[in-house]
């Protein structure tokens, strides 16, 4: 069971305890156009058959880690997807651009704005958006 699957949601964004990775953990047997969104909003996709998983890239710098993870809620909202992210690496001035930026563009969701590169629980401080 994936943590999604626990959490009723979609897609949980969390970082697990003393890791630097970024996880965007989505429901056992997601369909493919919840994984391709994800693809399509910069997030690495890992894992084989039913498990798959995403990842933020770790190249990235923190802050720009954070950044990528938040601004792919809205767009997830947006397709209408239940998406929940860990109150420690949520950056609200960039979900707030990228609420903006779905709410006018609906429905594509723009290019990631890097290039693709190449468990533990959740933290329990959560924050719904």
């Amino acid at each position: 069971m994936s943590l999604a699957d626990a959490c009723g949601t979609d897609v949980e964004n969390y970082r697990r305890a003393f890791g630097r990775t970024i996880y965007a953990d989505s429901r056992t047997a997601a369909p493919e156009t919840l994984l391709a969104l994800l693809d399509c909003l910069g997030l690495q996709r890992h894992g084989q058959a039913i498990y798959l998983w995403h990842q933020v890239p770790d190249h990235l710098p923190e802050a720009e880690q954070h950044q990528l993870a938040s601004r792919a809620v809205p767009w997830l909202h947006a397709a209408g997807y239940r998406v929940n992210i860990a109150k420690d690496i949520f950056d609200e001035a960039a979900y707030e651009q990228a609420a903006r930026q779905a709410q006018a563009q609906r429905p594509d969701p723009p290019r990631p704005p890097v290039p693709a590169s190449h468990s533990a629980r959740a933290p329990r401080s959560r924050s719904r958006h």
